[in-house]
């Protein structure tokens, strides 16, 4: 039931819903032209502001490209940087530079993969196809809105507990464009899912998503599989089950029921806004937490943000850890997502 300010902010919406409607309207028709490239594209975005999951399932598709034989590269905007234009990341790269989550995947994928970021994301696609070894295909996070693109396949995240089919356009409620966004989609993954999500209430999720996606598009579901603490800094063991929780992401709610289910104590939780810029005073009242045995917690993408220099110096000496994220698709949902990829899995030569 919409609450009475979301109702107060319904004309609003509606009329930010409508500029969305006729944008989306006239590149459909081709007034406004999308570009396309002789590679294939691959987009991971949603139609809510954060917080559906897009980084893991970029890193996902990315590893399957590299294990079917191709040599892809992740293009962001690198959302919260400090610098702007196309840029190829580097090690020597930290989030004020790149982007938190493109500081990730270049940890992640250690030069094996090209990682850029760039607003404009036909001019970083090109500025990628001129690379010595161009890439043979190009992963984008978080472009779903970015008609200028035209996609290969597009692929649209939601919350299992936030769906977009229960969301208002902002300013209501977080959507970026209404629900009917979701036709454009390729295939809809629900993610952050229980893994015991039945395969009723699967039905029944797929079923209110096909109500704006096509009748016929592929419904997915997704779950986090949590790995084992990862030092960040010097090699160490986790002392206890007593921890501070570090988190500036949308939603920590998965992983506070995860540590909690896994038997960790959660001792205080200093949750921020996604994308957050840490402070050192922020950190140093983190640290006033700390006592003997007790270990401060955090998720990769918080991680890479606390690497920056200023930062780095404050908290050189935690037990700080990061908790790795992959994702793990329930039922037959990765065959049935990598028999979309085959196509693409095929090799294409850059002209």
């Amino acid at each position: 039931m919409p609450t009475l300010l979301i109702l107060l902010l319904l004309p609003v919406a509606w009329l930010y819903a409508g500029v969305m409607h006729v944008r989306n309207w006239l590149y459909t028709k081709g007034i406004k032209k999308s570009e396309q490239f002789p590679i294939p594209v691959l987009n991971v975005g949603n139609l809510r502001v954060g917080g559906t999951g897009k980084t893991p399932h970029v890193v996902w598709l990315t590893r399957q490209l590299l294990r079917h034989g191709q040599h892809p590269a992740i293009l962001s905007r690198g959302y919260g940087r400090q610098t702007r234009g196309y840029r190829l990341a580097t090690p020597s790269d930290t989030a004020q530079t790149i982007g938190d989550e493109p500081r990730q995947y270049e940890q992640d994928f250690a030069g094996q993969v090209p990682v850029a970021v760039s607003e404009d994301r036909c001019a970083g696609i090109r500025q990628l196809l001129a690379l010595p070894q161009p890439p043979t295909a190009v992963v984008l996070d978080d472009a779903y809105q970015h008609h200028r693109v035209c996609p290969t396949l597009n692929l649209l995240l939601t919350e299992q507990q936030r769906p977009f089919y229960e969301g208002y356009v902002l300013p209501a409620g977080r959507l970026r464009e209404s629900r009917a966004g979701a036709h454009r989609a390729d295939a809809v993954i629900v993610t952050k899912c229980d893994p015991h999500l039945s395969a009723d209430q699967q039905q029944d999720i797929a079923r209110r998503v096909r109500r704006y996606a096509q009748p016929q598009v592929p419904v997915l579901f997704s779950a986090y599989q949590y790995g084992a603490p990862v030092a960040v800094n010097q090699p160490q063991e986790v002392e206890s089950q007593y921890i501070v929780l570090l988190t500036g992401i949308a939603n920590p709610a998965p992983l506070r029921t995860y540590l909690e289910t896994a038997g960790y104590q959660i001792v205080s939780h200093a949750a921020f806004a996604d994308h957050h810029l840490f402070s050192e005073t922020e950190l140093r009242q983190v640290a006033a937490q700390l006592r003997p045995g007790v270990s401060v917690f955090t998720t990769q993408k918080d991680a890479a943000r606390l690497q920056v220099p200023a930062l780095r110096a404050v908290v050189a000496n935690w037990p700080l850890f990061y908790i790795p994220i992959d994702v793990q698709f329930l039922a037959d949902g990765e065959s049935r997502l990598l028999a979309l990829l085959t196509p693409i899995f095929q090799p294409h030569a850059v002209v």
